[in-house]
């Protein structure tokens, strides 16, 4: 083999090391979201809920639920639901049964037409919401 294309065969192998380790070191320090922007859109959500008015009460659950889903199919969480994409990403979570409470009072209130949460019972879920998307790094 002659020289020039000795050092184009070193040269190729460098640069697919270089991407192989580059690659390698980008998953392991995870997605990185935009924070600012799910710190202001969870504000608004957080700011909604009133114990004065009661259609507060369902709006800001089903809301705080989304932007959960958001976080997750932006981490590349599998699954076709929420749900399937909650239990691929459990081990992320501090209070998993918290987030599990919260997701299933949203599907309580989407499914069952005569279900209407009370402030508490919100309240409590958005904060499981807030600590998930604390969790995932989102906010």
């Amino acid at each position: 083999m002659s020289s020039p294309i000795t050092l184009i065969i070193i040269a190729v192998i460098i640069v697919g090391v270089f991407v192989f380790v580059s690659t390698i070191i980008t998953k392991k320090r995870g997605h990185i979201f935009d924070q600012e922007k799910y710190q202001v859109d969870w504000l608004k959500i957080e700011n909604t809920l009133t114990p004065a008015n009661p259609h507060t009460f369902a709006t800001t659950v089903i809301d705080a639920d989304k932007l959960l889903d958001k976080a997750l199919c932006e981490l590349g969480a599998p699954g076709k639901t929420t749900a399937d994409r909650l239990k691929s990403v459990k081990t992320k979570f501090t209070k998993k049964q918290s987030v599990y409470y919260a997701h299933n009072l949203r599907n309580q209130i989407a499914h069952e037409h005569k279900f209407k949460p009370t402030y508490k019972q919100s309240r409590h879920a958005l904060l499981s919401f807030r600590q998930a998307l604390i969790d995932l790094g989102a906010i």
